[in-house]
């Protein structure tokens, strides 16, 4: 009798408390989903620029799964340099001479089996090839490639996490409640609390990139003060949507039920796993912050660009955090109006 009392008090609680059914029930479907989509996709077809090479090469590689496309020398280095194409192919001197952009190790895998193929139905005897890469090396591999997605999820995943129960515990415990009967703007509370955060906020970031670059040897062509700059930017917005979900929890346990639904999306978005430009999925991955922190880190970390070369993404993280440090602001609406 009194098990079956404890069951029935499990099952009620349970029955109340109708989001953590949803967590059990529609979650594991949800992620589920998500790597169905990502990981049923057809093998990556390459974008290969040619110039003045052979006939009977142009012709073979038109006829293996990629997208050839004719461009001038100029042509073809803008293209490259802009990531639009996957390698360069001209004809100098009876040499092929291939520029591979490199930065991607899943492309520059295709390539390479793409003309191993052309090779083989052509005179293999006869043709020469000299490769090189405009970024990254034969040496890059899958971890060099994801990386930058790496640092920039676990900088987002924990700041958010732990952003949000601290500042749910202040509400629940009365600490914000005390606050607001002060004679304390709303803004002032927001801003005060990510500005505390924001100092374990830059000891975190500094460590994770060090430990990434320094121990783990992470592939690094560019400037790591630029990586700790878009880290910091990424954690600052993760901080403001951890603190602005958090009004919408009772508990931690209910905190930790926003991991499936925000992060957990990021995450098959964001670039790890490769995803058609154009689709539907690209589109939705452009409204998740996370895309834009791992594309500037993949710029920087791999491809060696400057901050001020990728303006579009510093802005959009911007544009993320200020948006969510205003909706901050608005919830403590139901709580105090000033």
């Amino acid at each position: 009798m009194r098990i079956r009392a404890i069951i029935k008090r499990i099952v009620q609680q349970f029955m109340r408390d109708k989001r953590s059914i949803a967590l059990m029930m529609i979650a594991p479907l949800f992620v589920m989903t998500l790597l169905w989509l990502v990981l049923d996709m057809d093998n990556y077809e390459p974008t290969i620029a040619v110039s003045d090479i052979p006939a009977p090469m142009q012709e073979t590689l038109e006829n293996q799964d990629a997208t050839i496309k004719e461009m001038n020398d100029q042509e073809a280095q803008q293209a490259l340099e802009k990531n639009d194409i996957d390698a360069y192919i001209q004809w100098s001197k009876n040499t092929v001479e291939v520029t591979m952009e490199g930065s991607d190790p899943n492309a520059t895998s295709a390539v390479q089996q793409l003309l191993s193929k052309a090779s083989k139905q052509l005179n293999p005897n006869s043709l020469n090839m000299d490769i090189n890469f405009l970024h990254g090396s034969t040496d890059l591999d899958l971890f060099d490639n994801i990386g930058p997605v790496l640092i920039g999820f676990f900088v987002f995943f924990f700041v958010f996490l732990i952003g949000g129960v601290t500042f749910l515990r202040e509400r629940t415990q009365g600490t914000l409640e005390r606050l607001l009967a002060t004679p304390l703007k709303r803004w002032e509370i927001v801003v005060g609390y990510l500005c505390g955060f924001g100092i374990f906020i830059i000891i975190q970031s500094a460590i994770i990139v060090t430990f990434s670059v320094y121990v783990l040897d992470i592939y690094m062509e560019g400037s790591i003060f630029a990586v700790l700059i878009i880290t910091l930017l990424l954690a600052l917005t993760a901080l403001s949507l951890g603190t602005l979900l958090s009004a919408f929890a009772k508990t931690e346990f209910q905190m930790i039920q926003f991991i499936p639904i925000v992060i957990v999306p990021q995450v098959f978005f964001s670039g790890i796993f490769h995803i058609e430009p154009g689709s539907w999925m690209d589109m939705l991955g452009k409204v998740m912050p996370l895309t834009y922190g791992a594309d500037a880190l993949r710029e920087v970390m791999i491809r060696g660009q400057a901050l001020s070369s990728i303006p579009i993404d510093i802005c959009v993280i911007l544009g993320f955090s200020v948006a969510f440090i205003i909706l901050n602001i608005v919830a403590l609406k139901k709580h105090r109006k000033l």
